[in-house]
């Protein structure tokens, strides 16, 4: 099968912000709303999200050939749940603590956009060298997102970040509301009219 389209590393480049997963293609929006209430939770869902999408992607590209159009979807939501279980055991058995906090939402990753609208668009059609660089950088761009909501919610909401005393309790009581779900959609409207207006302002600078 031939490969086409774009390079390896622009499929790397382009999932950290031009086709960000989060801010420009509005994917995976479950997690980021549920998990963001602290960067350790965050972190956790966005390492397990990319060990499972850099798997999958790895995997549907080496049998890409002998995908069948009728039977696609089934290999790549089977393909997936076997990473997402192996990455969900494992958090369960070395951090069950944390496992306990992301509650269903470690299994939920099965359903993720992000993972399986990459195997469609990008690792059935290309080589493995190229589909590892895409998921790579969807996965990169993904973590960039969480991580910047996480940050934003968990210091003006208890004053910490990775659960280490930023803010004084002094001089800022922490805004409770912020690591409730409505922080999480505050949060996400902010940053993401923020990333709208970087990408508009750089379009018109292209254009002027």
């Amino acid at each position: 099968m031939r490969d086409d389209g774009p390079t390896p590393l622009e499929r790397f480049l382009n999932g950290i912000l031009p086709e960000n997963p989060i801010y420009r293609q509005f994917l995976g929006m479950c997690p980021t709303l549920a998990v963001t209430n602290g960067m350790k939770s965050a972190m956790t869902m966005a390492l397990a999200t990319t060990f499972v999408l850099v798997c999958a992607n790895v995997i549907v590209s080496l049998i890409r050939g002998l995908l069948k159009p009728h039977l696609r979807i089934l290999v790549f939501t089977l393909t997936i749940a076997t990473f997402v279980t192996i990455a969900d055991k494992f958090i369960a058995a070395y951090m069950y603590d944390m496992s306990k906090q992301l509650g269903p939402y470690l299994p939920l990753i099965i359903v993720n956009c992000i993972i399986i609208g990459r195997c469609e668009a990008c690792s059935s059609k290309q080589g493995v060298f190229t589909s590892l660089a895409d998921a790579l950088g969807q996965g990169l761009g993904f973590t960039l997102a969480l991580a910047s909501i996480a940050t934003v919610r968990e210091l003006l909401g208890a004053g910490t970040w990775f659960d280490l005393p930023v803010l004084s309790p002094m001089n800022w009581p922490g805004w409770v509301i912020m690591i409730l779900p409505p922080g999480a959609f505050f949060t996400l409207g902010l940053l993401l009219g923020l990333a709208n207006k970087v990408v508009a302002w750089k379009e018109a600078k292209q254009v002027g």
